[in-house]
């Protein structure tokens, strides 16, 4: 297993550290990791192709307080709790000799979060909408450990909720 980020010295010794609430790390020195840039332009040809098919069961939010919710609060409150101790708790307690075990490319914590993520979704989503959020969830995930970062997944996540939530309301008009 090679290892191309070296994480950075991980402590107990604060709830910043239990979170991940740090800077991102820049494993490739570069302004914008191109994995971060390519979360981001990958959302944009399934916005298209949900507008497309699914439109007829998409809903916006209605009113500005839904829209905040889901736009800025929900991925907040989510990948903190997700992201942040859930799977950086995860990744503590599946790692060997300092490398996460994985499954392939995939992290034991990373896969482990991603269940939870989809679980989570189907308590208010019906089951194929709930499965959905796999594959976001595991790119939530690698960002979070390739950037030692919940900031990040934070980020995406927004972006991914207000891309979906503009492709619903374009949709139904």
């Amino acid at each position: 297993m090679r290892r191309v980020n070296p994480a950075p010295p991980e402590s107990d010794t604060g709830w910043r550290d239990a979170l991940a609430w740090r800077p991102p790390a820049r494993p490739t020195g570069r302004r914008i990791d191109p994995h971060l840039l390519a979360a981001l332009l990958g959302a944009v040809p399934v916005w298209l192709a949900l507008g497309l098919w699914a439109a007829p069961w998409m809903r916006a939010p209605v009113g500005l307080w839904a829209w905040i919710a889901f736009v800025l609060l929900l991925p907040l409150l989510e990948e903190l709790v997700l992201r942040g101790l859930l799977q950086g708790q995860l990744l503590r307690v599946t790692s060997t000799a300092g490398q996460p075990r994985r499954m392939g490319p995939i992290s034991w914590a990373n896969g482990l979060t991603t269940l939870a993520f989809v679980a989570l979704h189907g308590l208010a989503q019906p089951l194929l909408w709930a499965l959905a959020v796999a594959l976001p969830s595991l790119v939530l995930g690698h960002l979070r450990e390739r950037l030692h970062s919940v900031w990040p997944a934070i980020g995406v996540h927004a972006v991914y909720n207000l891309g979906f939530a503009l492709t619903a309301l374009l949709a139904q008009r």
